[in-house]
């Protein structure tokens, strides 16, 4: 069968550039180093857009850059530049190294925004469970100036707007465990001590801290059955944001666990979309 059809063209060209590196820091005991990288989503030969930049979780031990861009390609064709950045894990790093990782990816897009098609001015965050820890105190730490290291530091790391999912907000009201298993945990490995028994430290890599009525925008997502990271957590985080003054919406999704399939809903990635298009301005 031979068959002429008429296209009208209304959508742009989208590449993924993978593997994409972004800052470089130490590696085998201080002795070497090696590359930090990301994958951007983005759109060609369009108006600039604004960057949703995406954090992995995984306890702050393991991460992929790589493993949700399925949902990301989608989420970029809603009118947004789409960057899955790496961190350095804690058997690599400890805090702030992660902090500081994500920042500079940050600080690298905005560098070369005209590459990407990306507007420096509208950026948004997005990860989940340590992700999810890396994207709130990355919006809230916009001006914390010792958090930026490496290249790129005469761009901000400010951010516009943030959506965690079920983060770890309080450190220090995380179910508690014995001395033993305390140093086992990912909050004590991400630290690079006992979290418990160091509270005024641990705080300091708690996002709760940093909380302000100049707080960017938040969307909130935890499930009320999370038995990973309590939902309470994020409702805490909701309370402070609230109290402080910030703009939050806190979404709890009845029954979901951690990471569970509720998150990864098209009714769920909707209401993201639209969380953004309304913060970032996308018309």
């Amino acid at each position: 069968m031979k068959k002429v059809i008429q296209v009208a063209v209304k959508e742009p060209q989208y590449v993924v550039s993978t593997d994409v590196a972004f800052a470089q820091v130490d590696a085998w005991f201080g002795h070497t180093v090696r590359d930090l990288k990301l994958d951007v989503i983005y759109p060609e030969h369009t108006e600039k857009r604004p960057c949703i930049v995406w954090i992995c979780g995984g306890a702050w031990l393991q991460m992929s850059v790589s493993a949700h861009l399925a949902y990301l390609c989608d989420l970029a064709r809603e009118g947004f530049v789409v960057a899955s950045v790496q961190y350095r894990t804690s058997n690599e790093a400890v805090f702030p190294a992660q902090l500081e990782d994500v920042k500079a990816a940050i600080r690298y897009l905005k560098a070369h925004s005209e590459r990407y098609g990306i507007d420096p001015e509208r950026f948004g965050v997005m990860g989940e469970s340590a992700g999810g820890h890396l994207t709130v105190m990355t919006a809230l730490t916009g001006g914390h100036k010792e958090f930026d290291k490496g290249d790129y530091l005469e761009y901000s790391s400010a951010v516009q707007a943030a959506c965690p999912w079920y983060l770890p907000a309080d450190i220090s009201k995380m179910p508690r465990l014995s001395d033993v298993e305390m140093m086992a945990a990912p909050e004590s490995l991400m630290l690079g001590k006992n979290a418990a028994l160091h509270e005024e430290e641990a705080m300091k890599a708690c996002p709760i801290s940093y909380v302000t009525k100049d707080a960017p925008p938040f969307l909130l997502l935890h499930g009320t059955n999370d038995h990973t990271v309590p939902y309470t957590q994020g409702e805490a985080m909701y309370e402070a944001l609230t109290k402080a003054g910030a703009d939050a919406d806190l979404i709890a999704i009845e029954g979901a666990d951690h990471a569970d399939l509720h998150f990864f809903q098209r009714e769920v990635w909707k209401i993201i979309a639209d969380f953004f298009k309304e913060k970032l301005n996308v018309k």
